[in-house]
């Protein structure tokens, strides 16, 4: 568990070091092309969830994740002993991920984004280090997932 709590400390900085670099340093819908057509810094606020999705929901977003992170740190005190370190970085990821942005949400009553990507001319949402932390968390659990289903045949 302190893996765990000293990774998704580290992470939790991270992200808030750089949402506070936008915020300082950006003014909202500023943006500064890092690679031509490809990759911006945009100042943006959320209100909602990813791809702008229930806007204005901050209660809600805040009382679903204190609920999952408790289900999720019952879930880890219960299978302490059997997590191997790549189920220790996966759910420090998750957890990092949904702090970061719940933080946002309880100090800014908003969540800063500003990686901005323009993949194959799609201009995909902006998005910020929580989010990214969350995707890839969750993309290795599900992984895990599917290698324990894989076992089972």
């Amino acid at each position: 568990m302190l893996f765990i709590f000293i990774t998704a400390c580290f992470l939790i900085l991270l992200d808030q070091l750089s949402k506070n670099f936008i915020v300082n340093h950006f003014t909202l819908g500023e943006s500064k092309e890092i690679l031509s057509n490809f990759f911006n810094i945009t100042s943006h606020r959320n209100r909602g969830a990813a791809w702008g999705i229930l806007q204005d929901s901050r209660l809600f977003f805040i009382v679903v994740t204190i609920i999952f992170m408790a289900i999720l740190s019952y879930y880890l005190f219960k299978q302490k002993g059997k997590l191997t370190i790549v189920d220790k970085f996966t759910f420090s990821l998750i957890y990092a991920g949904a702090i970061g942005n719940f933080i946002d949400r309880l100090t800014r009553h908003e969540v800063v984004d500003f990686l901005d990507f323009r993949i194959f001319g799609y201009d995909f949402p902006i998005f910020n280090l929580a989010d990214c932390f969350i995707c890839v968390g969750v993309f290795f659990l599900m992984l895990k997932i599917y290698n324990e289903e894989d076992k089972k045949i």
